[in-house]
């Protein structure tokens, strides 16, 4: 797959890590190093030892305990105390541990220990708020960053009112426990998410899916799952505009390379007519791995309405999905309201783009345009065509001039019932440098050795075909891949129809001499055979286009006056060729096989009959010498080997299409043609 288009984002400006108080890490770091100045500055002073802190053990437990609730008001915000440290593990950037000092009272240790984690949890907080706050982590990290600043004021301005009651007397360590207590269980909650999101470096819906797994995991703790929830809200918001705007416009906003949907810009829509993977409509936009659980089950409709919005915006028809406030998808909610919008917002692309198609486009033409020329609907051009450019297509294949095709084939068309077809010159000329067969073994597997390798004496005639020019956003549907089968299937009818055209002139050869008395000659032997000959060939064409092209054309047709997308346009008429390419047996080797050695073998005859019919006349005209006899032998030996070679081929092929027919029951008709020929 192509390398999608690299995000570039802004850089952190340098200040931020110029001036460390801007940050929650500043407090331990300074305070640590502060602390290890002032001892050494004062242990190296022996005249006076003032400044070193005394044990706290050296105080009574009363003003220990005021002592304590000191400090931990300073370390529920992150700062030191003068009996309270910050320890941090070297090696893991997030993990912090509180520590008391060991001479402290048993009772106040247990009491301060209980509360450490409030502090652990509100550093790592603050700390990913800080980190998580940079450009490059996008927006869903920014959005969450926010409201976890919006809940850090409030935990802060608790804080403040703790210490406003301490200040006034009233507040003890056994009371500051208690109202710290009830929200311990959400930064905990919180703390872990963060933990998580850090260590894996999640972002966009990475985030969204960890906060939405969280919060179901909390299912028995309502005031902890509504705060998870109110999270997910708020981080989702800035997903959700995102999605908003691809799903209404058909435009990704997407600064951060967050969103589920991946654009790849070296696709061109003009690829369409150039790549025979047709690899614009499948992997223009693609999905990537991570998607957002709660938009999970709907990404697929996500995808394809925001690819019908850009087709049309590509048109140059600026459509817009019509949207209210209640259709505003950042207003999430556990009533699933965004998949309604979602699902009505597709249906409306879909229709808008399938109308735009069928009716200013004129799909239904241009399909039909196509099956004129490449399925050979309206062969009067083809035949004008073929008696004009007899001479350059019996050449090599390296010697024909494709510019005098082109001018014999807009000649024919002109001078045709095609003149009356505007899309006539939209038609094309071109010719392959392989047979068929060996275009079909390439194209079923490139690197195959086992393809059939044609003669060096291949013509124009088993390689000419016709393109068709198809322009955006047709290219859609009939793209380069769609044309390539449909050139397939024309290759194979134009060079039956050439077959046909030459035992049809082998049999007007024997009609120029039915007056003559051709008892006792090989004629009679060798009318019957250009007879089989030309049964074979009209009832291959027959069942080619009578059989498998016209009703899987007006089955196509049908199915596509009822299509709601171009999705179903596209499968539909995919399908048609499919079955077309399996009805003409161009995917079945063995039976294309059989088929192309009988047609060589009416060809090889259809080369011959003038010799051997003016040979004939000659012998019947003249004395029988020995010299007659052995030429009259001569003659009836090459009919009858040409005869015992078709009838051989036509038999075995029986077999072969009695066989497949249990596996492929629409070759059942062509058995029955065939058998039926075979028993003259």
């Amino acid at each position: 797959m192509e390398p999608m288009t690299p995000i570039s984002c802004p850089t952190t400006p340098r200040w931020n890590q110029d001036r460390p108080f801007l940050t929650g890490r500043f407090h331990q770091e300074t305070r640590a190093s502060s602390k290890l100045g002032d001892s050494k500055r004062f242990t190296s002073d022996s005249s006076s030892n003032s400044g070193v802190e005394q044990a706290i053990g050296c105080y009574d437990t009363p003003v220990q305990e005021l002592i304590v609730i000191d400090d931990l008001l300073s370390a529920l915000v992150g700062i030191e105390g003068r009996y309270i440290s910050i320890k941090r593990f070297h090696g893991k950037e997030e993990s912090v541990a509180f520590q008391v000092d060991p001479s402290m009272d048993l009772a106040l240790q247990e009491l301060a220990k209980r509360i450490f984690p409030l502090c652990e949890c509100f550093l790592l907080i603050d700390q990913f708020v800080e980190s998580s706050s940079q450009f490059k982590n996008g927006l869903v990290n920014h959005a969450f960053a926010a409201a976890l600043r919006a809940l850090l004021l409030d935990y802060q301005a608790m804080i403040a009112q703790l210490e406003h009651q301490f200040r006034l007397g009233r507040l003890s360590l056994q009371g500051l426990w208690f109202y710290c207590q009830p929200m311990m269980g959400s930064m905990r909650a919180l703390a872990a998410v963060i933990q998580q999101a850090s260590a894996k470096h999640f972002v966009g819906s990475g985030v969204l899916n960890l906060l939405q797994s969280q919060a179901k995991a909390m299912a028995g703790d309502n005031s902890v799952r509504s705060l998870l929830e109110k999270m997910t809200e708020c981080a989702s918001n800035a997903y959700l505009s995102i999605l908003e705007r691809w799903v209404y416009e058909g435009i990704i906003d997407d600064p951060y390379g967050e969103f589920f949907i991946a654009e790849n810009r070296s696709l061109k829509k003009e690829s369409l007519s150039q790549d025979s993977t047709a690899k614009y409509w499948s992997q223009r936009y693609s999905l990537k791995e991570t998607i957002p659980g709660f938009l999970a089950n709907i990404a697929a409709t996500i995808l394809t309405t925001g690819k019908y919005l850009n087709v049309m915006r590509e048109c140059g028809h600026n459509v817009q999905v019509p949207i209210s406030e209640r259709s505003k998808l950042t207003i999430f909610g556990s009533n699933h309201h965004y998949l309604e919008c979602i699902k009505a917002a597709h249906e409306f692309a879909s229709k808008e783009l399938v109308t735009l198609i069928k009716d200013k486009y004129d799909l239904i033409g241009r399909l039909r345009s196509i099956k004129h020329y490449l399925l050979l609907d309206q062969g009067d051009f083809l035949v004008h065509f073929m008696d004009i450019s007899r001479d350059e297509l019996n050449k090599k294949v390296h010697e024909i001039s494709v510019e005098k095709l082109q001018s014999l084939l807009d000649l024919a068309l002109r001078t045709t019932a095609a003149a009356a077809d505007p899309r006539h010159e939209d038609l094309t000329c071109c010719v392959d440098r392989a047979s068929l067969l060996t275009t079909l073994g390439m194209h079923k597997d490139p690197d195959s050795n086992s393809s059939i390798e044609d003669p060096m004496s291949i013509t124009g005639l088993e390689t000419f075909s016709l393109s068709y020019k198809v322009q955006w956003p047709l290219s859609i549907v009939i793209s380069k891949k769609a044309l390539s089968k449909y050139q397939l299937i024309f290759r194979f009818l134009f060079h039956c129809k050439h077959v046909e055209r030459q035992l049809c002139g082998a049999w007007q050869i024997h009609q120029g001499i039915r007056s003559m008395n051709s008892n006792g000659t090989a004629i009679r032997r060798s009318s019957l055979l250009c007879r089989s000959m030309l049964k074979f060939i009209s009832s291959l064409l027959h069942y080619l286009t009578f059989e498998v092209l016209e009703p899987n054309w007006h089955v196509m047709h049908d199915r596509l006056q009822s299509t709601k997308s171009v999705d179903e346009v596209i499968q539909h008429h995919d399908f048609f060729l499919d079955k077309c390419l399996r009805g003409c047996l161009l995917l079945l080797p063995d039976v294309l096989k059989k088929m192309e050695k009988l047609k060589s073998v009416c060809l090889q005859y259809a080369a011959a009959t003038q010799w051997l019919i003016s040979s004939s006349i000659d012998i019947n005209s003249q004395s029988h010498s020995q010299k007659t006899m052995i030429r009259d032998a001569t003659v009836t030996e090459s009919i009858f080997n040409f005869e015992r070679e078709f009838n051989s081929e036509l038999q075995s092929l029986g077999p072969v299409l009695s066989k497949g027919s249990q596996a492929e029951p629409y070759l059942t008709h062509l058995s029955q043609w065939i058998l039926g020929v075979s028993k003259e």
